[in-house]
């Protein structure tokens, strides 16, 4: 258990890093990859609501210390993204191969919202045009190419665990 909780830390801090330092410069056709996000849902989905959770707030705290961003609101985003990535993971999604990547679009067109969303809130600059119009389906299709390698090297790291039943783990601990 603590060994999968230093994996998932350290795959989102290097996930964290790159996307500051090499996916944040990266523009095709408009649209930028968010490392990040596809590797917060590719643990969510392997390891729950909760862990998603964790991740989501970590690397986002993470990104917004590390390109000096309003703190606080990509944290918010991706650990509600790393929660109800891992909810429909537990509910849905569990054994189904398409499943990852209608996540993480879904999830990529969810972040976009929010952010719009918190940006408008906080009065800061939010071009809804932009975003949704000239960016959002080259960002998709990039985190959509990202995800087919990510979620593997993830379920490599952090194989998905079947949950115990009941009688099976009161058998165990007495």
């Amino acid at each position: 258990m603590i060994v999968d909780a230093v994996k998932a830390g350290a795959v989102v801090f290097v996930a964290a890093v790159l996307q500051a330092s090499v996916f944040a410069g990266i523009v095709v056709l408009g649209g930028t990859p968010d490392i990040l996000l596809v590797t917060l849902v590719a643990i969510a989905l392997l390891r729950g609501p909760m862990v998603g959770a964790f991740a989501g707030f970590f690397g986002g705290l993470l990104i917004d210390i590390a390109i000096l961003e309003t703190l606080g609101m990509t944290s918010l985003l991706l650990t509600l993204a790393g929660y109800w990535t891992g909810r429909y993971g537990e509910t849905t999604a569990s054994g189904r191969r398409y499943a990852p990547y209608l996540a993480i679009a879904a999830v990529t067109f969810l972040y976009l919202l929010g952010a719009l969303a918190l940006r408008f809130m906080l009065a800061e600059p939010a071009p809804a045009r932009v975003v949704l119009l000239e960016t959002f389906f080259q960002s998709l299709a990039l985190n959509l190419l990202l995800m087919w390698p990510v979620y593997g090297i993830v379920r490599r790291l952090l194989p998905r665990r079947e949950p115990a039943s009941f009688a099976a783990e009161v058998a165990a601990h007495g």
